[in-house]
């Protein structure tokens, strides 16, 4: 009870909400990306359930992530894999195609959209299971406040996004845009490229945008291939 009347501590919940707000907004694109193609219904199911498994990610990584962070060559490799789910988001994937079909292709389509939050996830929430485990300083109170606000967070967060899309379907370039900025700052932020990072601080940014325009890029040209290639066999 004497912890909760400290300055320290309340000006730590301040942090921490400030944290969860601003890198919950990347999870929050994803799982609205992945879900914004399936019937109303099954984005509900999609989102309960890749919000569900994020959390429990948070929880399971909080333990080790300050230790997984330092092996060489694991954030090039998610940042990497953010590029390829980044692509795949703006092609429609294969939720799109499930939805014009049968029972088990829905099925198969909310299955594919929750796979691809739970990669995504994997990649994107260690930066806030961080941030929240530096900011909450070995205090269970605060770490547990952090992971907990982050579930209402990403929830909300990905429910708007998906009524967003649906009005303003430029959002969907931006959100692809924005997780493959976040990709291009993952792979700059590996444990083996930080001498290179602190010689050169703008190489974060450049990255960030070289990223962010190869998802763009090359999802589009996909995009325009499969379109064409649909209206081809329409034919």
């Amino acid at each position: 009870m004497e912890t909760l009347l400290t300055a320290d501590f309340w000006i730590g919940i301040f942090k921490i909400i400030w944290i969860d707000v601003i890198l919950s907004g990347d999870n929050a694109v994803v799982i609205a990306l992945a879900a914004r193609s399936l019937p109303p219904e099954q984005q509900r199911k999609a989102i309960l359930w890749g919000a569900g498994f994020a959390i429990a990610l948070r929880i399971a990584l909080t333990v080790v992530a300050a230790k997984l962070m330092q092996l060489p060559f694991l954030e090039i490799l998610g940042g990497c894999l953010l590029l390829w789910i980044g692509v795949s988001l703006l092609q429609g994937d294969d939720a799109t195609d499930d939805n014009t079909q049968g029972k088990g292709s829905k099925q198969r389509g909310i299955f594919t959209a929750i796979r691809t939050i739970l990669m995504a996830d994997l990649v994107m929430c260690l930066d806030n299971v961080i941030a929240v485990a530096a900011t909450a300083q070995g205090d269970m109170t605060l770490l547990i406040f952090g992971l907990a606000l982050s579930i209402p967070l990403v929830l909300f967060g990905s429910s708007l996004m998906i009524k967003l899309m649906d009005r303003f379907p430029w959002i969907v370039l931006l959100g692809a845009g924005l997780i493959g900025w976040v990709a291009g700052e993952t792979i700059v932020n590996d444990h083996m490229l930080d001498s290179v990072a602190q010689q050169y601080p703008a190489l974060k940014y450049v990255a960030a945008v070289l990223g962010a325009a190869l998802v763009l890029a090359v999802g589009r040209h996909l995009q325009q291939r499969k379109t064409a290639a649909l209206q081809q066999s329409l034919r």
